[in-house]
């Protein structure tokens, strides 16, 4: 039941902060907002037995519901949001897939209104300038050169409310593109593509500073020819996105991301399409057919992943009861290190006085039971307030 939290405590669990984790605290929300201190008579929530943490931030995301970032209406969007937002991710970035560049020109216009709007974070460009040896669920017909031009049209379509473009940076133009957006403060991020060690370290230096899921295409790391996983992993410049639905990586690789990397350059993402949080079925993914069976998308033609249907409570959980990661430091892959990648570190990301009260309730299993946004339960938790 959703209901304005004007000004309630949410006390007795045990709460994530960015200095660590408090056995038996509180937090205090006045508003739309987390606050230091509350009046005596102030309502409060008993959450003994579970834990709060700051809402979860996903960087890289293509749909949810039913609904279709990358192809559908205002309202499918929402209902991508929505879903998203009921799994516990309060900030939400909204990723394309590649298409004709006049079609996600007049994509960037309808999701940059959503962004005015505020129920989104901004939009990610994943494709078109990306390898066709590394496409995965793309549309190979229309991939093309990162031209600094184009990048430059998809920028302006997006009004400022572009955070990300996911580039081969070894094609032609990929350096120079790669520039570009650093000297205008969008993210280049390194992904679907083919690139040497070598190359992957000039992009690095011309101002890339994100992996596109990592592992996922791009070529595996080799002991004569490492290429770019290795490159990425090394570097303190780059933060690297992990895809942890037990299908894009094995658990290993995941730990191994997280021991050579360090919690504090991994981001958490779902990498998500229309079938998260709605089930098994046809789909399309931007021009391609994709099938959803047990909860695994696969392109009909191909056979390739095509994207994934997982929410971010459901990598947290297995974050930390399958894969041993501690929870302080899924805390940081899963909120603080995105928010600040995107910027919005100074309103979402932790749980401190002065920032939206974008809030998690996990019980002690690590299963969901409360989400709050800006002040508002998208899901209530039980017990209510006495």
């Amino acid at each position: 039941m959703a209901g304005r939290a004007d000004s309630t405590v949410l006390a007795g669990a045990r709460v994530v902060l960015p200095t660590g984790t408090v056995e038996n605290g509180r937090v205090i929300v006045e508003g739309s907002r987390i606050a230091g201190s509350a009046a005596d008579d102030a309502p409060s929530i008993d959450l003994s037995g579970h834990w709060i943490v700051p809402g979860f931030v996903d960087m890289h995301n293509h749909g949810g519901g039913g609904g279709s970032f990358t192809s559908g209406t205002v309202e499918d969007v929402l209902t991508g949001v929505r879903t998203h937002r009921e799994h516990g991710t309060t900030t939400l970035v909204a990723s394309t897939v590649t298409g004709e560049m006049d079609f996600l020109a007049e994509r960037a216009g309808i999701l940059s209104e959503l962004v005015e709007q505020g129920d989104l974070a901004g939009i990610h460009f994943e494709g078109p300038f990306i390898s066709p040896c590394r496409k995965g669920a793309h549309s190979e017909g229309l991939l093309r050169h990162p031209d600094p031009a184009e990048v430059r049209k998809l920028m302006d379509a997006a009004r400022g409310t572009a955070k990300m473009f996911t580039l081969a940076t070894e094609l032609p133009g990929g350096i120079e593109s790669v520039r570009l957006l650093a000297e205008h403060g969008v993210i280049a991020a390194i992904g679907h593509t083919d690139a040497t060690y070598e190359q992957t370290v000039e992009a690095i230096d011309a101002g890339a500073t994100v992996a596109t899921h990592l592992f996922n295409a791009m070529p595996p790391l080799g002991h004569r020819a490492p290429g770019p996983i290795a490159a990425l992993l090394e570097d303190e410049r780059i933060t690297v996105e992990l895809i942890n639905d037990g299908t894009h990586l094995h658990p290993a690789a995941l730990q191994l991301a997280y021991h050579h990397a360090g919690a504090h350059r991994v981001a958490l993402i779902t990498d998500a399409m229309d079938a998260a949080g709605f089930g098994d079925g046809q789909y399309q993914l931007g021009p391609l057919a994709v099938e959803v069976k047990d909860g695994v998308a696969r392109l009909v033609e191909g056979n390739s992943i095509a994207g994934s249907t997982l929410t971010l409570d459901t990598a947290f959980h297995r974050a930390v009861t399958v894969d041993r990661i501690p929870v302080a430091d899924v805390v940081r892959s899963i909120s603080a290190n995105p928010a600040r990648l995107l910027g919005v570190y100074d309103r979402v990301g932790s749980l401190e006085p002065g920032k939206d009260a974008d809030l998690v309730v996990l019980n002690a299993d690590f299963t969901l039971k409360g989400v709050m946004r800006k002040g508002e339960w998208v899901r209530q938790p039980v017990p209510v307030a006495v």
